[in-house]
């Protein structure tokens, strides 16, 4: 999705302070029984931050993406795409979307605006798709118009399909006229190190789905030529440094080894060679941590977080916050903020851990505040005095 340099990162938090407010029901134009939630909790600490539950009920939340009026749109993994005004935090559930299947870890995943929506009202969602063979990743996009997605074609389908159910990947970014986008492992691993399938990569088209002609292995007998890297295990953050321009990445790790990356192009990143995690239940997976001619993270958490969406926070509107990047955790059930030194990471601080939701997507608002997907609820993180 298209993610602007991002505005927050937290402080490690103390004991939480509930502070309830009575919660508003409101249901959208489709009926749908979401609420607009106008629950506080306090989270007292340096700063104290408010946690604003602005709408609850959503069905596995996966992806969202800011439209340029200020309202959002939310992926749910059983198959719908919603509306969420910004006004007064109603929901609308729109027509028109794409067909998904939602086995195991798949569904309706990740949704990106086309930056320039208010020209052409694209919208590129990616998805679970069933082939004959098993399921597989797929990304299309449409023009959205009202609540409705019309022209909807298809840009990518990932190869090849599998029957196993996890590990689709899926972030989508768009940045400088080009679509990224991640495809996991499939539970294959061996086939992370293959040029010639697209599990384990990340993928580099031109925003219309045409293959760019400078993709590193556009030349390579046997290739796929939409790779833009690989050896990734089930990569689902991607955001563009504000600063540098590159794209960074996120990606689970198995038992341990969860990974930060800057993605290059051309470039391996070892899975399953190289690790720092290890089989579930213990053993030794790959030749060890590192290896020449492989790609070391940038930082890998270890016990496992399971990290999710990723943002840059370059603000100044949580006063303490230095630049950081800010990692969704699903297993941990928090956000980790990592703060940016020099061209890499250093100092993390964790924070959300009390509010015991898994976070699933997180994102700069334009109005410069941090909002996640937690749970089945969208929240805003509100800095005070």
């Amino acid at each position: 999705m298209y993610r602007p340099a991002v505005n927050g990162l937290l402080a490690l938090f103390l004991p939480l302070t509930l502070s309830l407010n009575a919660c508003t029901a409101q249901s959208g134009a489709s009926g749908d029984p979401l609420v607009g939630s106008h629950t506080r909790e306090i989270l007292s600490g340096s700063p104290s931050i408010e946690v604003e539950y602005l709408v609850a009920g959503l069905d596995s939340p996966w992806g969202m993406d800011f439209l340029p009026d200020g309202n959002l749109l939310v992926t749910e993994k059983s198959g719908a795409v919603k509306r969420v005004n910004a006004a007064d935090w109603s929901v609308t559930t729109l027509s028109g979307v794409p067909v998904s299947v939602d086995p195991g870890q798949g569904g309706m995943l990740d949704v990106a605006v086309h930056p320039d929506f208010a020209d052409n009202g694209l919208v590129y969602l990616s998805y679970t798709a069933e082939l004959d063979d098993g399921t597989t990743t797929r990304v299309s996009r449409g023009v959205l118009g009202g609540d409705h997605l019309s022209n909807v074609e298809t840009l990518f389908t990932a190869q090849p399909a599998f029957d196993q159910k996890r590990h689709y990947g899926s972030r989508l970014l768009l940045n400088d006229g080009y679509l990224f986008f991640t495809v996991g492992d499939r539970g294959n691993r061996q086939l992370a190190q293959s040029l010639e399938t697209h599990n384990g990569k990340v993928i580099r088209l031109h925003e219309d789905g045409r293959v760019p002609a400078d993709n590193p292995f556009v030349a390579t007998t046997g290739a796929q030529p939409e790779i833009y890297s690989y050896g990734h295990r089930n990569p689902q953050g991607l955001a563009r440094h504000p600063l540098s321009g590159e794209i960074w990445l996120s990606e689970h790790g198995p038992q341990g080894g969860d990974e930060i990356n800057r993605v290059l192009p051309g470039t391996n990143y070892g899975w399953p060679l190289v690790t720092y995690g290890e089989e579930y239940g213990g053993g030794k997976i790959g030749q060890g941590t590192a290896a020449p001619g492989m790609e070391p993270p940038l930082f890998h958490y270890v016990p496992s977080i399971a990290t999710a969406g990723i943002a840059f926070y370059t603000g100044d509107n949580y006063t303490t916050w230095e630049p950081s990047l800010l990692v969704a955790a699903l297993r941990d059930t928090m956000v980790s903020r990592v703060e940016l030194k020099g061209d890499g990471l250093g100092e993390r601080h964790d924070f959300l851990n009390e509010l015991k939701l898994r976070v699933r997507d997180i994102q700069m608002g334009p109005d410069g505040l941090v909002y996640l997907l937690a749970g089945d609820r969208l929240l805003r993180l509100n800095p005070q005095p």
